[in-house]
């Protein structure tokens, strides 16, 4: 199987070697403006009076068979700074916008939006997003593997967004320091993105097919200069914070403890597309919490990296292998650790090679005996025929001086780990045909022989069909420490298959099966566990969708465990089970100023016990300036004797208050029973200058039962941006 579809995934390539960029045809003219031009959200510099027009979009979504309804006209110039856009956003129904809140990178499929997707490099695989919602909100990110974005990262531009009866205007300006090109490149890849509500149209300027985001770089047109875009000459941001905190840990008696610190990022334009990035005693304290949920799984959960310095070029390290084998996780680097200082250097080469190298320094913690430890890890992609492309990766880290502790209550830790990976990923130039293949080795003290990885996976996605075949193979002695690995010594095959039914009907859009399977052996391939689920899936004209899906399980426990993760008694391992479950979906339409979503599941679970469990949230918004939320998921465990039953509420709220575009308030509220924590994040954030803001964050842990503090802390801090 594994032979097989490596083979394939080679073989496709044959069809790109002579492929041409498929909306090549569609260009729009950059000529430098000789007029000065001020960002009010007002089409009347005279710059775009001679501007070029982008206009005749085409519709995405509900149907990609013709052009947009509502009319979009963008125009773009550009001066020795900054590159300008202007988008005319016309109505084609009256009433007002919908806009979520002025949250800064605001719920795409939740506000009347325009976006703005750039690939400098012409590659069809990364570049950047900049746009706003109708009310001003500011939406950036980095793009990567052809279409995701992550809104992680934060950069320096300005705009500004005006209202009429007529349309809505967005207009920035984007300075050449902010992003990385290559200055010889006159044609880059674009496109323009447009998202109606009140019609529930999406639409971009190139035609893209439905059943892909108008993000997918595969897509754009070309962006032609009339001159090479000019050097930024200097490149180089200073970016420190000074910080001051007061914390309180109840639960251990201690007395309240302040904390000053300094400290500060340097970011050095080597050359117009590669960057250096420094940092300094960093702290991220300003950085939202991370959503709660019950766990009921054997594996440890997965949660997303949100610091900014580990975001720009991510992809090169984040993106190597899947979402449950990576041999990096920059989360390993510096949760409850302090970091000492790192540096990073990543970003183009030339046309056809990348490189992340990135070394970070952490200091040790005298509670739990960790030592000084080092993290290098070096990435090199090269792309290969269209769009598809070859990396290696390798990870250290390394115990600095370490000696194990005399005491035998402390941890002990590896002197190191390493791992080695070479990768292979395929992207068809019109997207259709996507796939990944790779190789992973590690290297760690006392663990030799069957410490490997091998996985590859290919993805047909048409309008009509959506069919995947993924094979995966993972030594038990394989260690990424500094991964995100939950599970080794095992071989899954995964296929999944989907097929969309358009309907005339008014109400529903279209409509279909899908069906997904994932089958775990060990690697003497006697089955350990599967899974498979059987829904079928109801789009709504109004972007509502609905779900039916029915599951079987079955599971043959490797090692102990309790079912309810909440310290009973443990299943024992080599213990059998099988069970079944029916499931109902259901996510409305976000037109409305009330939305909500729920989530059930009913039927039989571990020990011929049942689980049944539903989630649901609200949603209301007094728009632009106020959002609230409130979710909730109850788990109903019955097991026989000893188990019992077993119950579980996890509640969160939160109010997301946005007075302006440069000033937000949010509280975040969480009651977690499996965990016996109720957790208030509340932050003040004021972008007093562009990527530049003062931070007022207060968190308090509470044990639920009986009611009272763990612990509390309030931090102010102030971070400023200065270019040269």
């Amino acid at each position: 199987m594994k032979q097989t579809l490596i083979a394939i995934l080679l073989g496709l390539n044959c069809f790109s070697l002579t492929a041409q960029k498929k909306n090549a045809g569609f260009q729009l003219h950059i000529k430098k403006t000789t007029s000065p031009i001020k960002i009010d959200g007002l089409a009347n510099d005279p710059a775009w009076q001679v501007a070029q027009i982008a206009s005749d979009f085409y519709m995405v979504l509900p149907m990609d068979t013709s052009k947009a309804r509502v009319r979009t006209d963008v125009r773009m110039t550009y001066d020795d700074k900054n590159i300008y856009l202007l988008a005319e956003c016309y109505t084609a129904v009256s009433g007002p916008n919908f806009v979520e809140s002025l949250r800064r990178d605001f719920a795409f499929g939740k506000n009347d939006n325009f976006l703005l997707f750039m690939d400098p490099f012409n590659d069809q695989t990364n570049g950047f997003s900049f746009g706003a919602n109708a009310e001003g909100a500011q939406w950036d990110g980095i793009m990567s593997n052809g279409a995701a974005v992550d809104l992680n990262w934060d950069n320096k531009w300005t705009s500004a967004v005006s209202n009429n009866p007529e349309k809505w205007v967005f207009e920035m300006a984007l300075p050449f320091k902010t992003i990385r090109y290559k200055k010889s490149i006159t044609e880059w890849g674009i496109n323009f993105s447009r998202l109606d509500l009140k019609t529930t149209e999406k639409s971009s300027w190139t035609p893209v097919p439905r059943q892909f985001p108008t993000a997918s770089l595969a897509y754009t047109g070309s962006l032609v200069w009339d001159n090479p875009p000019p050097d930024p000459g200097a490149n180089v941001s200073v970016i420190p914070y000074v910080l001051g905190g007061v914390f309180k840990t109840y639960n251990k008696n201690l007395k309240t403890s302040t904390d000053q610190k300094t400290g500060a990022d340097v970011k050095i334009g080597l050359t117009t597309s590669l960057n250096l990035d420094l940092t300094i005693n960093p702290d991220f304290s300003q950085v939202e919490v991370d959503r709660q949920v019950t766990n009921l799984d054997r594996f440890e959960l997965f949660f997303p990296e949100r610091r900014q310095f580990f975001l720009e070029n991510g992809d090169l390290f984040a993106n190597f292998g899947y979402n449950t084998i990576r041999p990096f996780f920059s989360r390993r680097i510096g949760l409850g650790v302090p970091i000492r200082a790192g540096a990073r250097l990543s970003g183009k080469l030339n046309k056809d090679w990348r490189i992340g190298l990135m070394d970070m320094q952490t200091s040790k913690v005298e509670e739990t005996a960790l030592p000084d430890q080092n993290f290098a890890i070096l990435s090199l992609q090269r792309k290969v025929f269209t769009r598809s492309n070859i990396g290696i990766i390798f990870v250290n880290k390394q115990s600095v001086q370490y000696q194990l502790p005399k005491d035998s209550s402390k941890p002990v830790y590896t002197d190191y780990n390493r791992n080695i990976g070479l990768e292979y990923n395929l992207a068809s130039p019109n997207n259709i045909w996507t796939g990944k293949a790779f190789f992973l080795k590690s290297f760690s003290p006392g663990k030799k022989g069957d410490d490997f990885v091998q996985a590859a996976n290919l993805l047909y996605n048409s309008r009509y069909w959506n069919i995947l075949m993924q094979q995966e193979w993972v030594g038990k002695n394989y260690t990424a420490e500094v991964g995100y690995v939950p599970r080794t010594g095992f071989v899954r095959l995964s296929p999944g298959i989907a097929r969309l039914f358009f309907s005339k009907s008014k109400k529903i859009l279209s409509h279909g099966p899908r069906f997904i399977s994932s089958y775990f052996f060990n690697t003497r391939m006697k089955e350990t566990d599967h899974a498979n689920t059987l829904a079928y899936v109801l789009n709504f004209r109004k972007t509502s969708v609905f779900s039916l899906s029915v599951i079987d399980e079955y599971v043959k426990l490797l090692l102990p465990f309790d079912p309810t993760n909440s310290g009973k008694d443990t299943l024992p391992r080599g213990s059998q089970h099988t069970w079944q479950a029916v499931g109902v979906d259901f996510i409305s339409k976000p037109q409305s100023v009330f939305t909500y979503s729920f989530s059930t599941r009913f039927g039989s679970y571990y020990q011929h016990g049942t689980r049944n469990s539903i989630a649901a949230e609200l949603g209301y918004r007094f728009q632009p300036h106020v959002s609230l939320s409130a979710n909730a998921s109850y788990n109903d465990i019955n097991l026989p004797s000893p188990y019992g039953k077993t119950k579980f509420w996890l509640i969160g709220s939160k109010s997301d208050i946005t007075f302006t575009n440069k000033l937000f308030f949010s509280t975040f509220i969480q009651y977690n029973q499996q965990a016996k924590n109720i957790n208030v994040n509340s932050r003040l954030q004021w972008r007093y200058k562009p990527a530049s803001d003062l931070f007022l964050v207060y968190t308090d842990n509470y044990y639920p039962a009986p009611f009272s503090v763990r612990n509390r802390a309030f931090v102010l801090k102030l971070n400023y941006w200065w270019n040269k």
